[in-house]
């Protein structure tokens, strides 16, 4: 069983938030936790956030067992590109220059960790 947090329209750009969530990709959570949470970018704290939201997704999906964040792996994270707005910069000569401040959509999915059976 999986659970998964979704948040849209985050303000940064989809590439900055590449560079953070490469480094929890198939971690546990708890490392996952950490990692984001010592982690100097900005875009690390919008990811912590969506991960302790999918923590609490699976907690709630799967009430009855009680599943600590020991037992959880984050198995797939992704980022796609959101709405860009586009703004206006005065430039010499009459001219404009455009500017593209970009969004992106954050999917984190958490499950349960298998054990290899031999």
């Amino acid at each position: 069983m999986e659970a998964r947090a979704l948040q849209r329209f985050v303000g940064t750009s989809p590439r900055k938030m590449r560079i953070v969530i490469d480094l929890i990709r198939g971690k546990s959570v708890g490392e996952a936790m950490n990692i984001l949470h010592f982690q100097p970018k900005h875009a690390a704290k919008s990811a912590e956030k969506v991960l302790r939201s999918a923590v609490s997704n699976f907690q709630n999906k799967d009430a009855n067992t009680g599943v600590s964040t020991d037992e959880l792996i984050v198995r797939e994270v992704f980022v796609n590109g959101g709405a860009s707005m586009k703004r206006i910069l005065p430039a010499p000569m009459g001219r404009a220059y455009k500017i593209l401040k970009r969004s992106h959509h954050l999917t984190i999915i958490v499950d349960k960790r298998t054990s290899k059976k031999k």
